[in-house]
């Protein structure tokens, strides 16, 4: 199966969850979390706001506002095409839409923190393999936001974060594609075999 039919048949899948099963994901996602060191201590971690059935990570932006930790959201840069800047993200940041329609804390007006200074990066994803291979939506956003990382050795932290079923055997990987070191799903949290050596 080639990525444009991986990522058109597990979309689907996604968006035929209820909301009740939505929202039962998103709080074992928190859960998952709550039990992962690099989640627990880090200090400034980025998440997203669901947009295209992406499993929910609104429960731990409320658990990182309630820890006193700071929450970061992916904004699209304006001037740097295809790559994304992190702007602080807290209950009164001003929102907006951006080209894609993804609300999105407002460029103008808000705190934006290089990704090399984040602790913690929890991405989205379309599937993953047990490699930490990646595939997203196909805009190559968050790859070219995180090249540095190919030579700068743990920080960010990179996570991927899905549903259990968007696993799948194994995912050709680019030379550009940034591996993620860690998983989260709803149904576990687990180092990856490029954070892991295996």
């Amino acid at each position: 199966m080639n990525k444009t039919e991986l990522r058109r048949l597990i979309r689907q899948k996604r968006r035929e969850l209820t909301p009740s099963e939505r929202n039962i994901a998103g709080r074992r996602l928190l859960k998952q979390l709550t039990a992962r060191p690099e989640y627990l201590y880090s200090r400034r971690v980025a998440l997203y706001l669901s947009n295209d059935g992406e499993i929910d990570p609104q429960w731990a932006i409320q658990d990182l506002w309630k820890r006193g930790k700071q929450a970061f959201l992916p904004v699209l840069h304006p001037l740097r095409k295809g790559e994304l800047v992190f702007i602080r993200y807290a209950r009164n940041t001003p929102m907006r839409n951006n080209r894609f329609g993804i609300s999105e804390p407002d460029f103008r007006r808000g705190k934006q923190v290089p990704a090399r200074f984040l602790s913690l990066i929890c991405l989205p994803l379309v599937a993953f393999d047990s490699r930490g291979n990646r595939l997203g939506m196909g805009g190559g956003f968050y790859d070219r936001t995180l090249a540095f990382t190919h030579h700068q050795g743990q920080k960010p932290r990179l996570a991927g974060c899905a549903y259990a079923f968007q696993e799948v055997r194994l995912l050709p990987a680019e030379c550009w594609d940034i591996p993620l070191q860690l998983i989260v799903t709803d149904q576990e949290a687990r180092p990856l075999s490029a954070d892991t050596g295996l």
